[in-house]
C-alpha cells in the first residue's frame, strides 16, 4: 500500500441526502471507461450551470457489471436535461464512508482498500450503486487538499 496513501481506515455510517443527479453512463471496465465518461460529461457543465445551481460532482458504480455514471449532483430538479444526459433523483439511503484526502490519481488504491476493509469487517451490502462524492473543486484546490467521499450501500 502506498504509504501516504490518506484514506480513513474506519468506515463512518451516513445517511445519504435525496440528490437529483445529471449523468452520463457507461458500461465496460470502470478504469479503463471512467476519464472518458468525465470528459463526455464535463462538456455539459457550463450548460447545465446556466439553468442548474450545481452542488458537485459524483461518480455512481457497479463493479459487476461494469456501470460507470459520470455526473453533477443539482440543488433541485432539472427543467430540462441536455440530450446526451440523463436525470434521476437518487433517494436518501445509508452508505458507509470513507475519506481519502489527496490526488484522483490515488482513487484506484483507495478504492481497492475501501473494499477490503468493508470485506474484513464484513459490512451487509445491498444492491445499489457506490459512490464517489467529490467534496472540493478540482480546477480551485491544490491535488493533495482533494476530498473525495467513498461509499458503499449499507443494509
Amino acid at each position: 500500500m502506498n504509504a501516504t496513501l490518506n484514506l480513513t481506515h474506519t468506515p463512518e455510517a451516513i445517511q445519504f441526502p435525496e440528490t437529483h443527479y445529471v449523468f452520463v453512463e457507461r458500461q465496460g471496465h470502470i478504469p479503463a471507461i471512467a476519464q472518458q465518461t468525465w470528459q463526455t460529461v464535463g462538456a455539459f457543465g457550463r450548460e447545465i450551470a446556466k439553468h442548474n445551481r450545481i452542488l458537485g460532482g459524483a461518480a455512481l458504480y457497479k463493479t459487476n457489471p461494469g456501470v460507470y455514471r459520470a455526473g453533477f449532483m443539482l440543488a433541485a430538479a432539472p427543467a430540462s436535461v441536455p440530450e446526451g444526459l440523463t436525470y434521476v433523483k437518487l433517494p436518501a439511503a445509508q452508505y458507509s464512508r470513507f475519506t481519502l484526502t489527496g490526488p484522483y490519481d490515488q482513487l484506484p488504491e483507495a478504492t481497492r482498500r475501501a473494499f477490503e476493509i468493508v470485506a474484513e469487517k464484513r459490512i451487509a451490502l445491498r444492491d445499489d450503486f457506490n459512490i464517489e462524492r467529490y467534496v472540493n473543486d478540482p480546477l480551485t484546490t491544490p491535488a493533495d487538499q482533494l476530498i473525495t467521499e467513498i461509499l458503499f450501500p449499507t443494509v
